[in-house]
């Protein structure tokens, strides 16, 4: 036996023995080599090993961690398989479905799996209330000529440095503050298509999008998605051929509800084919912030040379919900997008966008930001550790590189629906995944949020529902 064989069964041995646990983190390779007297190589060689026999799965820039998928007796989850969709343009209707939901939602006993929302006790509200407040005293503040489109230009100044400390160099004349991400998306659809058009969108998508394009009358056409590297550019390319699509709408980093980090490469792939057809690419990067590697991710916008990506994001996720503060880098379609804000809405409330400006200025957003990072990432572990041990023989899900929701696949048998009425009586919500596509294609999936806080009460919560899917599948 080869000694990185003989390395490689040491540690079998102890995932098999409960020592190291799925979505445990391992010893670096570095490490590794020190502590047991191993050239890197051969620890190298070991975890690769270990990595083919499905026990451990790297992560960039992260480590090696045992897999949560490895074959481990009752309650074994799989990856996630690339979706099928059928290839056909079909108006929208999920806004009554998703009202329903979120409002169930709203029920402060219940514990909120199926929330679209972070939790908010992580968010710095006593900071930026203050900062509203004293913002609230100036009277000069009271008008509407300071919140006219394109927005207050601290706020705007702050945002165009954090792109800038992010390693992306935006011009801050592109940019558009808007009432939430929500209306950047509706302004630069409405900029770029007509009722009666078709939109490409990811599947499953979320379903922010799908409403956006309900709301203007026109029609969604889902294309094929892979759960780690994003839209299937080959499917998309097919469908464009056989049909006008007026734009293609994708979230690139942390997509909801897959929570994938397309790959650079495809990025810019997707972009180049977007330039080559002369289609418009509406970017919803409202998760970017949220990344649990070490770097932050590229966007779509970055690899942009001609104007085509509409770029959309907001404060929401990843500073406060309360304020419903976002913006657009709509490229060439800005002064288009511009006058439909101030048709729509005329202007987004300046106090707000006054005290998220002062806080990026004053009081340390990266600080906040690492330790928001660090706390979904830590309880997206544990939640796919209880997913893998309690939910039903069959269950895939998700394995997210950033953001707050895992997408879980049921066994076949498993009416979302029906399941969603059952966690409901138990006091537990649940995201049903009929909510993020026109068809049915998704009866038995749903979406589980891990922004709360791990507790005993959401602990229980999830065995609850994996009890519950149990019985849904027989």
């Amino acid at each position: 036996m080869k000694l990185y064989e003989k390395f490689a069964d040491d540690i079998q041995r102890l995932i098999r023995q409960g020592v190291y646990r799925p979505g445990d983190r391992i010893p670096s390779v570095r490490q590794a080599s020190q502590h047991h007297r191993l050239s890197i190589t051969t620890v190298l060689h070991a975890y690769l090993l270990l990595e083919s026999r499905g026990l451990l799965e790297s992560r960039p820039q992260s480590g090696y961690f045992v897999s949560l998928t490895h074959e481990d007796g009752k309650g074994r989850a799989r990856e996630l398989q690339q979706s099928k969709p059928i290839a056909v343009s079909s108006s929208v209707d999920v806004s009554r479905l998703v009202l329903s939901t979120l409002r169930s939602i709203g029920d402060d006993n219940a514990v909120p799996l199926g929330s679209p929302y972070p939790d908010a006790s992580l968010f710095p509200f006593e900071k930026l209330n203050r900062y509203a407040y004293t913002a609230g005293r100036d009277k000069s503040m009271w008008g509407v000529t300071n919140a006219l489109p394109p927005g207050d230009p601290h706020l705007v100044r702050q945002i165009t440095r954090r792109y800038l400390e992010n390693g992306m160099s935006v011009d801050p004349n592109e940019i558009i503050v808007t009432i939430g991400a929500t209306e950047a998306i509706n302004l630069c659809l409405q900029a770029v298509a007509k009722p009666g058009d078709v939109i490409a969108v990811e599947s499953p998508t979320f379903y922010a999008m799908l409403h956006a394009i309900e709301r203007m009358g026109m029609k969604a056409i889902e294309v094929s998605t892979h759960p780690e590297y994003g839209i299937d550019i080959a499917a998309l390319a097919a469908i464009v051929k056989s049909q006008p699509v007026a734009a293609c709408m994708v979230m690139p980093n942390f997509q909801n509800p897959l929570g994938f980090q397309m790959p650079d490469e495809r990025k810019r792939e997707l972009v180049e084919f977007a330039a080559k057809v002369d289609m418009p690419i509406i970017e919803n990067g409202v998760y970017n912030e949220l990344y649990f590697g070490e770097t932050h991710p590229s966007t779509l916008k970055s690899y942009d040379k001609k104007g085509l990506v509409l770029h959309c994001s907001s404060f929401s996720k990843s500073l406060t919900a309360a304020y419903r503060i976002g913006w657009a880098l709509p490229g060439r379609y800005r002064d288009k997008v511009e006058k439909l804000k101030f048709l729509n809405t005329l202007a987004t409330p300046v106090i707000p966008q006054l005290a998220i400006a002062e806080f990026l200025e004053r009081d340390g957003y990266e600080h906040h930001l690492r330790r928001l990072r660090k706390s979904y990432a830590q309880q997206a572990n544990l939640m796919r550790a209880m997913v893998s041990r309690f939910f039903p023989e069959g269950t895939r899900m998700s394995s997210p590189a950033g953001g707050y929701v895992l997408w879980i696949e049921l066994p076949p048998k498993v009416d979302a629906m029906r399941l969603y009425q059952l966690a409901l009586e138990q006091g537990i919500t649940i995201g049903p995944g009929y909510m993020f596509s026109i068809s049915d294609s998704y009866r038995h999936f749903i979406r589980l949020n891990y922004s709360s806080p791990w507790s005993a009460r959401i602990e229980q919560a999830v065995i609850t529902v994996g009890k519950l899917a149990a019985v849904c599948a027989h």
